[in-house]
């Protein structure tokens, strides 16, 4: 199913994972742990495609296995290291998958990719992705509660923004935040800039003081003054801090949906035991709320 179908009857619950670099173990661990997530009855789990698109097969294995389990899987795909033959082919592998859901991104090149590779050489936005997957798929964009660091304003970033509207994104999903009122903030400006698709949160909880380097490393997202006090107060405490970020992504999640949050979307590190922790306690919020 569509996921602006979805949207448009319910609030949605959904997961996010990502192909696993060390191989067919690795892999049976996660579609183990994807087979558990079915029981917390997410609307759509996402794949991501892997840095430069490395990952691009296990994509489609993994978007199809999704499928198979009966969940609907949207499948990550990053124009950016990408030529139009390669988009073209893994489109239609996708297609014949039956995956209706695609994320269309332009990527941000990878550290370690040599300075002379002409990064985003046919598609310089997400936009231009997605004029040629537009009609093939629900398309879906990204977006930054603390502005893209590329664009010197946020009203620049709203301004893509309104282009991957434009260019047929029939949601959003933010990049990891941290202090809900910068979501809070891009609802506002958006919508003043025309911007009328939903905008799902997506959150990733810090678990250990690893996941903070995870974090810096993914999005650099500003950690608030009273979790970074908790963080340092516990970072030599492993079980305390892990409690510590389940309670504060609870709390995230609580305020988000009390102020009218079309959905939650967790970045869960393939670890379903993650998602159980946070949704058991928050089960009478999803059991009231995300009918």
């Amino acid at each position: 199913m569509r996921i602006d179908e979805i949207l448009s009857r319910k609030r949605t619950l959904s997961f996010e994972v990502f192909p696993p670099q060390k191989g067919s173990e690795d892999k049976e661990k996660l579609f183990g742990a994807i087979e558990s997530l079915k029981e917390l009855s997410p609307d759509f789990i996402s794949v991501t495609y892997g840095a430069g698109g490395s990952n691009s097969k296990d994509t489609v294995e993994i978007s199809h296995t999704i499928k198979k389990m009966g969940i609907e899987p949207l499948s990550h795909i990053t124009g950016g290291p990408s030529a139009p033959e390669e988009i073209k082919r893994l489109s239609e592998e996708l297609e014949d998958c039956g995956v209706e859901n695609v994320l269309a991104l332009r990527g941000d090149k990878p550290i370690d990719m040599p300075e002379d590779f002409e990064y985003a050489k046919y598609y310089h936005h997400a936009s231009d992705l997605m004029e040629e997957l537009k009609g093939k798929f629900c398309l879906g964009g990204a977006c930054y509660p603390e502005g893209h660091f590329e664009c010197k304003t946020l009203g620049e970033d709203l301004l893509n923004l309104k282009k991957k509207q434009d260019a047929g994104a029939k949601f959003l999903i933010t990049q990891v935040f941290y202090d809900n009122s910068y979501y809070y903030r891009l609802l506002h400006e958006a919508k003043e800039a025309g911007v009328t698709v939903p905008i799902i949160p997506g959150l990733m909880p810090i678990l250990s003081v690893k996941s903070i380097h995870t974090v810096k490393a993914l999005c650099g997202s500003v950690i608030p003054l009273d979790l970074r006090n908790m963080i340092e107060k516990y970072a030599t405490m492993p079980n305390v801090m892990h409690e510590m970020g389940i309670n504060y992504a609870v709390y995230q999640i609580t305020d988000l949906i009390a102020k009218g949050a079309p959905g939650i979307h967790l970045e869960i590190m393939n670890k379903a035991e993650t998602a159980f922790e946070i949704c058991g306690r928050l089960k009478n919020v999803f059991g009231e709320l995300f009918r």
